[in-house]
């Protein structure tokens, strides 16, 4: 799982494949497998990129 994650970058929209509700998120950083992540929805979340794929969004 980690090796998805790793592409992420600050600014890149991605979508948690467990809490689709949550919307489109920004990701604000990603750093050690920990992804900290703005969902429109939900608010900021820290995700433990170990646990979670998040599936990149190219066209929000």
């Amino acid at each position: 799982m980690t090796d998805l994650n790793a592409i992420l970058a600050p600014g890149m929209y991605v979508r948690h494949p467990d809490f689709p509700d949550w919307g489109i998120g920004q990701v604000q950083s990603n750093i050690a497998g920990k992804i900290t992540v703005n969902f429109r929805e939900q608010g900021k979340v820290v995700i433990d990129g170990t646990r979670i794929a998040l599936m990149p969004v190219f066209d929000p």
